[in-house]
């Protein structure tokens, strides 16, 4: 049975589809761009980065006032003016004000100590009323010594994106990349010996039930599927949009992992973002609960304990995202191999179609693959500047670069099954279109058989006209001049009759003889030859006569 990434936060009734994810722009996906979040082409504004007395630097002590974060994230990165916050969305989250029914930010969290245990799970709740509670605590909670401490933010709001970016000088490129679903992965602020910032942003494939069908109904998900293709247009293929898989009864999706991870000597700190339930993404205290999980595997807790390095949780973390790749496409499989009975017994455009649509997807889903691995190596290529000194650092180091070789590989296997997956869509294509082929071809050879009869009927017309047209022709030429029709005529019927007996008989020897050129033109015979036809004709004749009383008679003396 294959592992479920089942979200309690998603109510059975919910029957709307998660929105297709926006086109990454990754040329705004961290900070070795010199300009946030500016295209080429766009309207010049005036900024405050080069007046007298700027500080371009940013600064490396938090302010400690009750209302420093408010500043966040101007004060500490100048470069982050207003244009660039509106473009990147961090602006309209920052002075959106909450609203009756808007669901509270929280903040659920997990401790992992040394010992690699896994204790104090809770959570925070960022009170829009009263924001000066949140910040006192995370304030408090940075002071205490741990070894990792995982933040998991659900519905983020302005103000806790401000109060947790100041707290621990997040570059905004985390924040911009995360509600802009672009991936991305980057190292900054490192310190030998002390620590650093790491920033990964990944997208990947998940499935979950469908949550436009009731369970257990595929003729419900069919009938959704058709409705879905009247409603987008049958020639959309989107690969960013959920895929809906008729078969199973569920639907494939882009879901989001973003973490941000301060790795200090002293304590380490790791912020996962999640977006907001209208995407159906992995909720902030489901994945809690599958890191949690960990510190029950026996296998990791032995990692934990001999490795001091933080950096651990964070790869535990991405196991995540291969967990559920591997069950989105082993749920592909089946549909893929529901497709396959179907195109075997029956020749459907909406199954060709679904057919370009799958494998359009695989296509992409190739490149986001391609993105989980670069991920994985950049974390096992990035050590921790904290380690440096640590007397178990080449253990660590050891242990990381396996772990991160076992989830390469599974990444690689992933491929291997995706690959294996556009092999079949396209061996399914090209039968779909060989079975249009045979199609085309008896209903080519109906409509030629139809042409050859018709032929037959006219060449039979051509023979009839071919005996009248001189008689017709003879009559037209005497006109009325015929004495049985007209009295003082000077034509008789006899003469009209000695004309037209003898050119309809010219005629048929003509047309004959032309038919003898066109039968046998590979003989390159004359056509004065063709026209001595009717000699030849009883020459082979004579020649049949002669042949049929010589085998008579050789039966007669073998009777005998």
């Amino acid at each position: 049975m294959a592992f479920s990434v089942f979200l309690p936060e998603h109510p059975s009734n919910e029957r709307t589809m998660p929105p297709r994810i926006p086109l990454a722009s990754y040329r705004h996906a961290g900070p070795s761009g010199p300009w946030p979040w500016a295209d080429i082409v766009e309207e010049s504004y005036e900024t405050n980065l080069f007046l007298p007395g700027s500080n371009t630097e940013p600064k490396t002590q938090a302010d400690d006032s009750s209302d420093s974060w408010r500043r966040y994230p101007t004060q500490l990165f100048p470069n982050w003016q207003s244009p660039r916050l509106l473009r990147s969305g961090m602006k309209k989250l920052i002075d959106k004000r909450k609203e009756k029914g808007d669901p509270d930010c929280v903040v659920y969290y997990i401790e992992i100590d040394k010992g690699g245990r896994f204790t104090k799970p809770g959570q925070y709740t960022v009170d829009e009323d009263s924001p000066t509670e949140f910040w006192e605590t995370i304030k408090q909670e940075r002071t205490r010594p741990n070894h990792v401490k995982v933040l998991f933010v659900e519905n983020l709001s302005g103000t806790a994106l401000q109060m947790l970016g100041t707290m621990y000088k997040i570059e905004p490129f985390f924040f911009s990349s995360s509600l802009n679903w672009i991936p991305s992965r980057y190292q900054e602020g490192m310190q030998q010996n002390q620590g650093d910032h790491i920033t990964i942003t990944l997208t990947f494939l998940r499935a979950m039930p469908n949550p436009m069908t009731a369970p257990n109904t595929p003729s419900t998900g069919a009938q959704f599927f058709t409705q879905m293709l009247s409603r987008v247009g049958t020639a959309t293929i989107d690969p960013q949009a959920p895929v809906v898989l008729r078969s199973n009864d569920r639907i494939l999706l882009l879901d989001l992992l973003a973490f941000h991870m301060v790795r200090d000597k002293n304590g380490s700190t790791i912020i996962s973002y999640h977006p907001t339930q209208e995407w159906k993404s992995t909720s902030a205290i489901y994945l809690r609960t599958r890191v949690g999980h960990a510190g029950t595997s026996v296998y990791w807790q032995s990692l934990l304990q001999r490795s001091d390095d933080p950096t651990m949780i964070l790869l535990c973390m991405l196991w995540y995202a291969m967990y559920a790749w591997d069950e989105a496409l082993e749920n592909l499989y089946v549909h893929i191999c529901w497709l396959e009975s179907r195109v075997l017994v029956a020749n459907d455009i909406h199954l060709t179609r679904e057919l370009h649509s799958i494998r359009a997807s695989l296509l992409h889903y190739a490149s986001l693959l391609q993105s989980f691995r670069k991920a994985v190596l950049f974390v096992r290529t990035t050590p921790n500047p904290a380690m440096q000194e640590h007397p178990d650092l080449e253990e660590s180091a050891k242990i990381m670069d396996r772990e991160c070789d076992t989830l390469i590989s599974e990444i690689d296997r992933l491929e291997m099954f995706r690959g294996m997956q556009e092999m079949r869509i396209e061996n399914m294509i090209n039968l779909a279109f060989a079975s249009v082929n045979f199609e085309d071809s008896r209903h080519t050879q109906a409509l030629s058989e139809a042409s050859l009869r018709d032929g037959t009927a006219m060449k039979q017309i051509s023979y009839m006209t071919m005996v009248f047209l001189p008689a017709s022709f003879v009559a037209t030429l005497f006109g009325m001049n015929v004495t049985i029709v007209e009295d003082g005529a000077h034509a008789s019927m006899g003469q009209y009759l000695a004309v037209a007996v003898p050119l309809t008989a010219v005629t048929i020897w003509i047309m004959v003889g032309l038919r003898w050129q066109g039968e046998s033109q590979e003989t390159q015979k004359p056509f004065l030859y063709q026209l001595k036809w009717p000699i030849h004709y009883s020459q082979k004749l004579a020649k049949r006569m002669v042949r049929r009383v010589k085998n008579k008679d050789s039966m007669n003396e073998g009777v005998v």
